[in-house]
């Protein structure tokens, strides 16, 4: 009896270890993803091509501090939306490439700051302009890819962009005569931020105000900042969705690539 005893209890012991390492991993993966990063996927080609179709993205909760958007697995999309307290606050800067919420569809956008509070935002023919200064832009060619949704080639101008405070980054433009390529004035409110997407033509952004009563077909508009998620920082990895043929753009090793800023 005293040897079935035995075994009963060197099973329970195990038992409870195995209950102890697997409550272990679980506390210290809710702690990453509460307080220090989370993964996002993107959807689009709006971001290209800082981000393409299919990339996962680490993006740092504490970048901005935390707020009920902090919370793991979406628990604070459940909490009501006056609750706008951020502990450890920090405003995003131009330049930053941030995941927000927009409240009207309740999804997750990923797009880069283009106007702080008090600035102003214009795009007239194509070019961006920051408080009455027109931002510099570089040609650096052509190149062609597949659209995600239509699934046919899409030739794009590829420019390299320097923001007033000295980030440069890389932007598509299909034309400088599509519609949101004028588009402005708008005074960013205080407590708001202005984003854009870097392929210019494809993005629904900060130049669409929403649509209260149809959510699906506005934009995001201004962006409260107790709505920011936290700042992309660096591709994990990548799913491709496009195809290696000749004339076609498909960037590869987009694995721990980090973001310039």
């Amino acid at each position: 009896m005293s040897t079935i005893k035995r075994l009963a209890g060197n099973a329970a012991g195990e038992v409870m270890d195995t209950i102890r390492f697997f409550a272990g991993v679980a506390g210290v993966w809710l702690t990453i993803i509460t307080f220090l990063f989370a993964p996002f996927h993107i959807p689009s080609e709006s971001m290209q091509p800082s981000l393409e179709v299919g990339d996962r993205v680490l993006v740092s909760k504490w970048a901005y501090g935390y707020s009920r958007h902090s919370l793991p697995l979406g628990l604070g999309y459940y909490l009501p939306d006056n609750l706008e307290t951020r502990i450890f606050p920090r405003d995003p800067e131009r330049g930053d490439v941030i995941v927000f919420r927009v409240p009207e569809t309740r999804r997750n956008l990923i797009k880069r700051v283009i106007g702080l509070p008090g600035d102003v935002i214009m795009v007239q023919n194509g070019r961006l302009f920051i408080n009455g200064e027109r931002v510099e832009r570089e040609p650096i060619g052509q190149r062609t890819y597949i659209d995600h949704r239509g699934r046919q080639p899409v030739t794009v101008d590829a420019y390299v962009e320097t923001l007033p405070n000295g980030v440069m980054h890389d932007i598509y433009e299909r034309s400088d005569s599509h519609p949101l390529d004028n588009a402005g004035p708008f005074r960013v409110p205080a407590g708001e931020i202005f984003v854009m997407g870097d392929n210019r033509d494809s993005s629904t952004d900060s130049r669409v105000a929403p649509n209260p009563q149809y959510p699906q077909s506005g934009g995001p508009g201004y962006i409260e900042l107790t709505e920011v998620v936290g700042r992309a920082e660096t591709v994990m990895f990548t799913l491709n969705r496009c195809r290696r043929e000749d004339g076609l753009y498909c960037p590869t090793g987009r694995v721990w690539r980090g973001l310039q800023y």
